[in-house]
This record gives structure tokens, sequence and C-alpha cells, in this order.
């Protein structure tokens, strides 16, 4: 019960700084905007405390360090596998070519001799 409560206060928290931002329209751009950073900093500090916050900041410490751990490729590699797959795609797209221009040739020439 206290995790929804908890939960719903960080909503109002978030609702109250995007109301600010609106409440505060005569005032500089620089308030309005913080006004609403604060409501989303002070909403994500309650919602931080509550049981899904708690997982959910545990989730997002395991993926940063599995993140980490990727082997991310060299500029040479990912040079190569572009190069690899656009010319798979230019070769594909002459292939295709060829087959619909043969298909067409053979429907409209040899079988309904529309082309002469």
């Amino acid at each position: 019960m206290a995790d929804k409560i908890k939960f719903v206060l960080a909503l109002l928290l978030i609702v109250a700084g995007v109301a600010g931002f609106y409440l505060l329209g005569n005032a500089a751009m620089v308030l309005r905007v913080l006004c609403v950073i604060a409501g989303v900093v002070a909403g994500a500090a309650v919602g931080w405390t509550t049981e899904p916050g708690k997982r959910f900041a545990g989730f997002a410490g395991d993926s940063w360090v599995e993140a980490r751990k990727v082997v991310w490729p060299t500029k040479k590699e990912t040079l190569q596998t572009t190069g690899a797959v656009f010319a798979f795609v230019v070769v594909m797209a002459i292939v295709l070519f060829v087959i619909d221009k043969s298909v067409e040739t053979a429907i409209y020439s040899w079988l309904l001799g529309w082309k002469s």
C-alpha cells in the first residue's frame, strides 16, 4: 500500500512540475523549464524508493554492466560489414531487375502478344 501511495505522490510531483510550467507563463523560460525538471527529478526520487523503483534501479545497473561487456566492432570491421551489405543489395537489385524484365517479356510478348 505504501508503494502505491509513493507512486501516486511521484506522479503528482511530475504533474505539479508540468502545471508549474504553464502557471508561470509570464516568467522566464529558464524558470519554467527548471520547474518541469524539478518536478520530474522529485517524482523520480520518490518513485525510486518504491519496490518497483528499486527493482528498476537494479535492472538498469545490471544493464549498464552488460553493455560495458559488449565488444564493439572496430571502424574497419564496420566499414567491411557495411560494404558487404551494400554489395549484396546492389547484386540483389540487379537480380530482381533481370527477373522482373524476364517475367515482363514472357507475359507481355510471348503469352499475351501485346508488345512486338
